[in-house]
């Protein structure tokens, strides 16, 4: 490997090494009402965050909201020597996409049939550290 290349990776490593990512797959419930929910959190204070998903009325915002504390999770297992109240975590991504599509067959009028598509969505969320990235600019 070049010596561009190793440095490029190295720096890539270190980055990963900040931040803490986790994935909900295959949640059941469209990626539009996901996105609605995600829209509420995004770039936000990890507290501020959750606060904001405990008391929504929306049912995605569950589903968020123990995404998110694994998040969290992941970020303290990666850095076991910081305190949690000293990182002032965010959420520096969180973005969704569309899972599987599930395909029915409902009944229609006059012997048809109509074609129901019961649709998933993949939720990815990225926690970071506000003094990791004041350190490193």
């Amino acid at each position: 490997m070049g010596a561009r290349k190793h440095n490029m990776a190295e720096r890539l490593k270190a980055e990963r090494k900040n931040k803490a990512v986790a994935r909900l797959r295959n949640c059941p419930s469209s990626p539009r009402k996901m996105r609605l929910v995600v829209d509420l959190v995004r770039g936000k204070d990890v507290n501020t965050a959750l606060n904001i998903l405990k008391f929504s009325r929306k049912d995605a915002a569950k589903d968020v909201h123990k995404l998110i504390l694994s998040a969290v999770a992941n970020w303290k297992a990666k850095n076991e020597n910081v305190r949690i109240e000293d990182a002032n975590l965010f959420i520096k991504e969180i973005f969704v996409d569309q899972g599987r599509m599930l395909k029915r067959i409902r009944t229609a009028p006059q012997g048809r049939a109509h074609r129901i598509r019961k649709r998933s969505n993949h939720v990815t969320v990225v926690v970071d550290s506000a003094v990791n990235n004041e350190s490193n600019n």
